[in-house]
């Protein structure tokens, strides 16, 4: 049996949260999990390994609203998917603002959620 230790917890995405390349504007794929550090990116997008990304998502506030939320991060590994065309891809982030860390600790640790 392995023993995975990671520093942050990884909340699974329920919904559907796209991920937009923030400097070409298109959207790259779907969030799996996310953490205060990094997630996982289902990719439908080709990525460049060991790249620094700018990446914007919304996450719902839970008030029935969203917000965007900003970060530089940097692709650490990519494994093909079992869908055509699609990759999962880690990104560890290396740049978020101080506004968007706090709505994305808020819902990584909102009630409801799924963890990893």
């Amino acid at each position: 049996m392995i023993n995975e230790f990671r520093r942050a917890r990884r909340r699974k995405a329920a919904d559907t949260i796209m991920v937009t390349d923030a400097m070409t504007e298109r959207v790259v794929g779907h969030i799996g999990n996310l953490s205060e550090s990094g997630m996982l990116l289902i990719a439908s997008e080709a990525l460049v390994d060991d790249a620094l990304y700018q990446l914007q998502f919304a996450l719902p506030d839970g008030a029935g609203k969203s917000a965007m939320v900003e970060v530089g991060a940097h692709l650490l590994w990519m494994d093909r998917a079992s869908a055509p065309g699609q990759a999962w891809i880690g990104f560890r982030f290396i740049a978020i603002a101080p506004k968007h860390r706090i709505h994305l600790q808020k819902w990584i640790e909102a009630p409801g959620g799924h963890y990893e």
